[in-house]
């Protein structure tokens, strides 16, 4: 094959290799990982590197490029949710090589890191931390390890930290522990304070600064409502009350608004109870509607604007019915779809716009919040999940953002 020069300034043009095939651009947090095949025509000489350059036009390769021995090469530094195409070059000592074909388009995306804490076998607690990026079909990885082994408690999330609350000890005991970790570095959690009151199921929600914690049971079932500074590590300070005291529940929130749902309430009913608070302004709960049926040992996510409460034991049975309201709009919760399976124990997180369930066994589930619809599955855990709960969130919930 006539070999010609690219556009790159070598020695003869004649003598370059041909260029790369097979162009595929994998895009990850910002960046790409470009995978493409060397030409069996290396030219005169051999091959000493290769050279990727990312377009966001198709035309000018000027948005991004980096340098390679050997595929893959990854591009970093690119802007998120901007769709691009990427082409490779040889080179070795004579000159460069024309350019390959564009890869097919891909985009960027901010990565949005799921995890959950407390996973061990039937009704164990347990430390392991996993984690899985809600943007990528890979499966989870470990993380690190909790201050503390234990199941139950909740999660609030946030950009660079995401804190683990509450839960209960081997023998069912409720803790007012609270530890973090940093979501893009793994290890094990720090100590951030303690909880005003120990409590074991509670409902756990915030935006970018304050992370809420409301219900939950401590001695007895408890209607406290307390926060925290997510930035600043310390015990945590009362908020107000729930109209409803509950155990077993879950909450989502919008930058301003934070919702609790469902629970089971003192006499050990479940609930279909929705209430909520202004997250910046200290105060009681304000009742804001029902859900479509009473349930406890549910799950929730939301987008900055709809709140996704899933799951969890109905009336003597599990459901897999997955409901959603307008966070800014009190009223009653409409039906979205429904899990791969009926389940309880189901803990949530999302992005700004996909909301993950991991549900009391392996599998999680996946949903776009925007759009109503059947969740599908999506990725395996490192372990099962406790059969009695675990603590899951996100740093790009919809309300952390």
């Amino acid at each position: 094959m006539v070999r010609r020069n690219g556009g790159f300034i070598g020695t003869d043009g004649l003598d370059a290799p041909d260029p790369p095939r097979g162009v595929a651009g994998t895009a990850g947090d910002a960046s790409v990982s470009v995978a493409f095949t060397a030409p069996t025509d290396v030219g005169t000489s051999a091959i000493t590197g290769f050279v990727a350059q990312v377009s966001t036009d198709d035309t000018a390769y000027n948005a991004g490029s980096n340098t390679g021995t050997s595929s893959p090469i990854v591009v970093s530094s690119l802007t998120n949710d901007t769709a691009a195409t990427v082409k490779v070059w040889a080179i070795n000592a004579y000159g460069t090589s024309a350019p390959s074909d564009a890869s097919a388009s891909f985009t960027p995306v901010l990565g949005v890191y799921v995890l959950v804490a407390g996973l061990g076998t039937s009704y164990s607690n347990a430390e392991e931390i996993n984690v899985f990026n809600i943007n990528s079909s890979a499966n989870a990885t470990d993380f690190g390890n909790l201050s503390v082994p234990r199941d139950g408690g909740a999660a609030i999330g946030a950009a660079a930290r995401i804190v683990f609350v509450g839960g209960r000890d081997a023998d069912t005991a409720p803790y007012n522990t609270m530890d973090y970790v940093n979501p893009t570095s793994a290890g094990n959690a720090a100590d951030f304070g303690d909880l005003t009151t120990a409590r074991r199921i509670p409902a756990a929600f915030g935006n970018s600064t304050r992370g809420i914690i409301a219900g939950g049971e401590g001695n007895g079932v408890t209607n406290v409502i307390e926060y925290i500074t997510i930035a600043n590590t310390g015990n945590s300070v009362d908020f107000g009350d729930l109209t409803v005291g509950c155990d077993q529940t879950s909450g989502f929130a919008s930058p301003t608004r934070g919702v609790k749902s469902g629970g089971r309430g003192s006499n050990s009913a479940s609930l279909d109870v929705l209430e909520y608070v202004t997250i910046a302004n200290t105060g009681n709960g304000t009742d804001f509607g029902n859900l479509t049926l009473v349930r406890s040992n549910l799950g929730a996510c939301s987008s900055a604007t709809r709140g996704l409460t899933a799951g969890g034991f109905d009336t003597g049975a599990n459901t897999n019915v997955i409901d959603y309201v307008t966070i800014a709009s009190a009223g009653n919760a409409s039906d979205f779809g429904d899990l791969s399976a009926d389940r309880r124990r189901v803990r949530g997180a999302s992005s700004l716009t996909k909301g993950v369930f991991i549900l009391s066994s392996r599998p999680t589930d996946i949903v776009t919040i925007a759009t109503t619809g059947n969740a599908t599955s999506f990725i395996d855990l490192t372990t099962k999940t406790v059969e009695n709960g675990n603590m899951a969130n996100s740093n790009g919930h919809g309300g952390l953002t």
